[in-house]
Order: C-alpha cells, then sequence, then structure tokens
C-alpha cells in the first residue's frame, strides 16, 4: 500500500480518485509517499525521506516551503483552475455587495428588527444604501489566468465594460475563448485611471507584495471600489485605510480580514471563504489526488510550483525520473543512459534552479539499482527513481 499522509482534512469525493492500492491517512507521516494538505502551515515540517510529493489542494502555496522541498527533492503541486468557479462568484457577490452598500442596509435591518413599523421606517432610511448599478461601468481584472478569466466572462455577461492586466500572452491565449469580445488588455496604470471596479487574482510574490498602495491608488478613480480574493498582502493596510477615510477609495471588499481591516469603515469583509464550495473542495481534492497518482506511477510532473512540468504518458520500458539543479544539462543524463541501454523516448525540462529530465529505456545488461548509483553520483542530481 502506498501511503498518502492529509494534514487537513480532504473531500472523500477527491480521495475516492486515489487506487486501492493507495492508503489516505492522518495518522502519522512515517512512510508516506505523498502529503495532501490545503492550508496546514507546513514551514516549519520536516518531511521524511519517503515523501517524493506535496499536493496542495488549492491554488496558493505560500503555506509551503517550496524551495525547501525542491532542494529535498519533494516535488510540490498544486490545483490551477479546480476552485476557479467558487473564487468567480464570491468576487461578483463581493462586487454587487459594494455596488448597492448591501452590507450596511442588512445591518440597518437587524439594529432596527424591534421596530414595529419597520416597513415605514426603513422607507426614509434606505437612500444611505441605494448605491449604483454595475451595468456599463468598467471592471479592471488584475491577473487574467483561470479565475480571472471566468470573473471577466461574467462580468461581460453582467454588462461591465472589462480590461485586462495579464503580462502573459500564453495565458491569454489559453483562455481566449472565456473574454468577452470587447475586452481590453492594457497596461497597469492604464487599468487604474479607467476602472470603476478593481478585482485582482494573482499570486503572492516579492514583484505584488503591496501592490496595491498609496502610490498606485493614487492613479486610481475616485470612489473605485477594489475586490481582492486573492492573498491579503497584495494590499497595504495602512495606505487602504488612508484611502478610505478620504473617499479615494469606495468600498475595500476582502476575503482575508485581519484585525485591522476587520475593523476599518468601508471593508465588506468575508471569512475566507473563496475556495470553500462543497463543489470547489472535491474539484481541488480530485485534482490533486490525480497529480499524485501520475508522479508515483510514471514519474510525470503536471502543475508543479517548485519544478517545470514534464510529461511523457506511461512508461516505454524501465523510466527512471532525476531531479537536479538546472545547471546539470539534462541532456548529459540522456547521453549517460544511451551509452549503455536503448533509450525508448526522454525529455528534460528546467524552472529556475531547479530540472528534471525523464528517460525510458531498455537494459538488459544492468539492473535499476546499477543506474541509480551511477546517474546518483553525477554532481548536481538531487533525487533519481527508478520505475518499471
Amino acid at each position: 500500500m502506498k501511503k498518502v499522509f492529509c494534514l487537513n482534512k480532504i473531500s472523500p469525493v477527491g480521495l475516492k480518485v486515489l487506487p486501492s492500492s493507495y492508503e489516505p491517512t492522518t495518522d502519522g507521516i512515517e512512510g508516506a509517499e505523498a502529503v495532501m494538505v490545503r492550508s496546514a502551515v507546513m514551514h516549519e515540517m520536516k518531511l521524511p525521506e519517503s515523501v517524493l510529493c506535496v499536493a496542495r489542494a488549492g491554488a496558493g502555496v505560500n503555506n509551503i516551503p517550496l524551495a525547501d522541498y525542491a532542494k529535498a527533492g519533494v516535488v510540490v503541486f498544486n490545483t490551477p483552475g479546480a476552485n476557479a468557479n467558487a473564487v468567480k462568484e464570491l468576487t461578483i457577490a463581493g462586487m454587487l455587495l459594494a455596488a448597492r452598500d448591501l452590507p450596511g442596509s442588512m445591518e440597518w435591518v437587524r439594529a432596527n428588527r424591534e421596530d414595529k413599523e419597520i416597513n415605514k421606517t426603513m422607507e426614509k432610511a434606505k437612500a444611505a444604501f441605494a448605491g449604483t448599478e454595475i451595468l456599463g461601468k468598467t471592471l479592471a481584472v488584475i491577473g487574467c489566468g483561470a479565475i480571472g478569466a471566468l470573473v471577466a466572462e461574467a462580468a461581460g455577461a453582467l454588462g461591465m465594460h472589462v480590461l485586462g492586466v495579464e503580462p502573459s500572452k500564453a495565458m491569454i491565449e489559453r483562455y481566449k475563448d472565456k473574454f468577452p469580445s470587447d475586452m481590453e488588455f492594457v497596461e497597469c496604470e492604464k487599468a487604474y485611471a479607467r476602472a470603476d471596479y478593481i478585482t485582482i487574482h494573482v499570486p503572492l510574490l516579492d514583484s505584488t507584495k503591496g501592490m496595491i498602495n498609496a502610490e498606485s491608488i493614487a492613479k486610481m478613480k475616485d470612489g473605485v471600489v477594489i475586490i481582492n480574493c486573492s492573498r491579503d498582502a497584495l494590499v497595504n493596510d495602512d495606505d487602504m485605510e488612508k484611502a478610505l477615510e478620504e473617499g479615494k477609495v469606495k468600498r475595500y471588499v476582502t476575503d482575508f480580514p485581519n484585525h485591522k481591516t476587520a475593523n476599518m469603515k468601508g471593508v465588506v469583509a468575508f471569512s475566507h471563504l473563496g475556495a470553500s464550495t462543497d463543489e470547489a473542495e472535491d474539484n481541488c481534492a480530485a485534482m490533486a489526488a490525480k497529480e499524485i497518482v501520475d508522479f508515483i506511477e510514471n514519474g510525470n510532473i503536471v502543475n508543479s510550483v517548485n519544478y517545470p512540468n514534464l510529461s511523457l504518458g506511461k512508461p516505454e520500458g524501465i523510466r527512471a525520473v532525476v531531479l537536479h539543479v538546472s545547471s546539470l544539462d539534462g541532456n548529459n543524463i540522456i547521453s549517460h543512459f544511451a551509452e549503455s541501454s536503448h533509450v525508448n523516448k526522454s525529455a528534460t525540462a528546467l524552472k529556475g534552479d531547479f530540472a528534471v529530465t525523464i528517460v525510458d529505456f531498455d537494459s538488459k545488461d544492468c539492473d535499476k539499482g546499477c543506474f541509480k548509483d551511477s546517474v546518483g553520483a553525477m554532481s548536481g542530481v538531487i533525487r533519481i527513481r527508478v520505475i518499471k
């Protein structure tokens, strides 16, 4: 049995994807070949040598020490797009809540629920919560990947004009069927200047941390609404508080409240609900399980965040999966096999400091242990696994 350690509660629907030869468990990580995780923090967690991979049932991976695990030869996966619809719906809901001040209206009803004449008194009070419609307004979608594309599609269907900010032409091409026909792709500064609503769908990186700050807010329209269903640290809280107080920002919608933002006027805050629908949890767990099985059984790497993606389908003969540093040319590894065996197919790929090389070969003169020893001795090899 192949042991899969579950750090969080994982959807049973997803776990059913695992073959019967896999045993999902919460009873200790020792001997596990894979780890499934949602939001549990792993930065202080040392993995046993048996662990080959970690699969995050979700998109964000800031709870996982990616570089440390890469150096240890542990491939980390995430599940991009599996929760995209759930986050899309929350984003649209947040935009509507902010446009009409529905939270303020509902709070007024709760505060006046003992008033027996509430149906009459509300007619005088409701003007304070009337708000505006989103029809005809301009929405800027910062980051047009799986989630951003769905948000753009939904906003276009609701009659909004959509601006997209996406530096990757490959990403635009991938999701082009989702984008409204009149959607414009512009630079970030132009999107800031034109948008009535801005929604952020980018990962938290050094380059994106605090991207919504005093400088970027100054470039925006007065009364702009900002929606953040990605990561809290994308927004500078101090600068946002000042912008809300001054009226530069009308509403800040966030799915990541902290003590400061939860007590700020003008904030519409959710309790981190973005990917918490039943459907999203099922989809993420199922995708994570498929990634684990494909890697363990076939050595294929799909949706990795710390190693390059490389998939060669089913093995043809014996398959060697070599994780190594990118400075070691994968073609040298392939040549090593070719010197003493027939190579059926092979490929190599690199991502940053790390690389993977997959070689399918036939060998009559050397067993798998011999290959593991000789290839493993090459400088720069982090981990080698042989699949028969």
